[in-house]
């Protein structure tokens, strides 16, 4: 068995394969996570690498062993795992995938009822425990069934149900599903709209052969923006490898901000229900907040993480939520992220107001200017926490707070630097009231960072 504790993160379990992670630790992993739910009746699913069908084979053996039924579903995008848990009431879910991770990866999502998350201190970190030091508790149930279920149908009809796909204009748009999973949700729901599409990536492949399905990194946005400005598009729209992330291009070619996104789609949603709750991370732009206020809403800045913000959004009923990284969270999603539902209310929205996507962003980005995350690599972890604490003592004269790593607020900037989660790296995220101030500021917090 290969199983590196080093693959047990903050939000799933992920590494090289079969290196870090082969048949045998995804069978223990199975194992492990139903005694640590105890639960009865689990969904597994898996994306299009080309190590899942392996690793979905071998957890589900070793979920079984411990005395769980599993349901498998099969190829999906990870937003259908969840909905298969909540909508049918399991004890909980896996999918297999190593989300926008380069080909010689791979990994698993991990849920319990309702679709909540595990994380790294609620149960990821207790499976690791668990194997590491050989405390799988003997099965006290007799071997679980096996069963297969089909999602596909039930999932397009719930995702289009927030929107009213008759209102939909014809626009000309560009798909990449960057051989992901996209490509299994996509056509079908497309197929529903009066858009004219043009299609990139669609056929699920683990090789990646054209790029890699991580929209985030410029180089794997060339064909769609390509295509985008070659054919005139009004916009593009990108999903990483499980699908449950989704990313813009403007008709220009422009890639869009995560944050300006957010307040986009905060916009839709307050438009047609306004007062309601927004959750947003606290490394986004003020746009948010801003246009939540405009809309009589209530904005609550959380820490990052999807853990954190599924959580708040459950205390406080928030109906929609949005992280930079491009997940998205939505009430009626049963509190979790979905990679579908923000390409459809974005359409919607630039039908509703008659404007390009490029026309909707205008006074956003004449008011806010971003950095966009910035990393700094420094020598260990220990260095992660004396960089934060110089920091805190430079800007110490601004309103700060430390909620995830360190946050200063200035009359005409702000900033947050927060380290990695599993390596001695820090983040940067800072905006300005002026482009030129942006550039100053970056550089200074950035050389802050750098010090020798």
């Amino acid at each position: 068995m290969n199983l590196s504790t080093d693959i047990f993160k903050a939000y799933d379990v992920r590494g090289v394969f079969p290196t870090e992670l082969d048949a045998g630790g995804a069978r223990a992993i199975g194992r492990a996570y139903v005694a640590y739910l105890d639960a009865k009746r689990i969904a597994v699913t898996r994306d299009m690498r080309v190590s899942s069908p392996d690793l979905a084979a071998a957890f589900i053996e070793g979920a079984r062993a411990q005395g769980a039924d599993v349901v498998d579903y099969g190829m999906c995008a990870t937003d259908m795992m969840y909905f298969a848990v909540a909508r049918e009431g399991l004890d909980g879910g896996a999918q297999i995938t190593a989300s926008h991770n380069p080909k010689a990866y791979n990994g698993i999502k991990l849920v319990r009822r309702d679709a909540v998350p595990l994380s790294g201190d609620a149960g990821i970190g207790d499976i690791r425990d668990m194997i590491a030091g050989d405390r799988i508790p003997t099965p006290t149930r007799p071997e679980g069934r096996h069963e297969t279920g089909s999602l596909l149908d039930d999932y397009i009809e719930k995702v289009l149900s927030f929107v009213d796909p008759k209102t939909i204009e014809p626009f000309k748009v560009v798909l990449d599903a960057g051989c992901g999973m996209g490509g299994l949700v996509a056509p079908r729901l497309f197929d529903r709209l009066a858009c004219r599409t043009t299609r990139l990536c669609f056929t699920p492949d683990g090789t990646f052969p054209t790029h890699e399905a991580n929209p985030l990194i410029e180089e794997n946005r060339r064909d769609i923006v390509e295509r985008v400005v070659k054919s005139r598009a009004d916009v593009g729209i990108a999903w990483d490898g499980d699908a449950d992330r989704c990313f813009f291009i403007d008709g220009t070619g422009e890639f869009i901000a995560g944050d300006f996104v957010t307040a986009l789609l905060a916009e839709s949603f307050l438009m047609r229900s306004p007062g309601q709750t927004i959750v947003y991370d606290l490394r986004a732009s003020y746009a948010v907040k801003d246009t939540v206020v405009r809309y009589h809403g209530r904005a609550l800045m959380n820490r990052v993480g999807h853990a954190f913000i599924k959580r708040r959004m459950r205390e406080e009923d928030a109906v929609f939520g949005g992280e930079v990284t491009g997940h998205y969270y939505f009430r009626d999603f049963f509190y979790a992220d979905n990679g579908f539902i923000p390409a459809l209310l974005m359409l919607e929205l630039m039908s509703k107001k008659g404007q390009t996507l490029r026309d909707l962003l205008k006074p956003l980005r004449e008011k806010y200017f971003i950095s966009g995350e910035i990393n700094t690599k420094v020598g260990d972890m220990q260095a992660v926490d004396a960089r934060l604490t110089d920091l805190a003592a430079r800007y110490r004269d601004g309103h700060t707070y430390t909620l995830d790593g360190f946050s200063a607020e200035f009359p005409d900037w702000h900033f947050n630097v927060r380290g990695s989660n599993t390596e001695p790296l820090l983040r940067l995220n800072l905006e300005a009231i002026t482009p030129e101030l942006m550039a100053v500021k970056r550089d200074e917090v950035l050389a802050a960072i750098r010090k020798e």
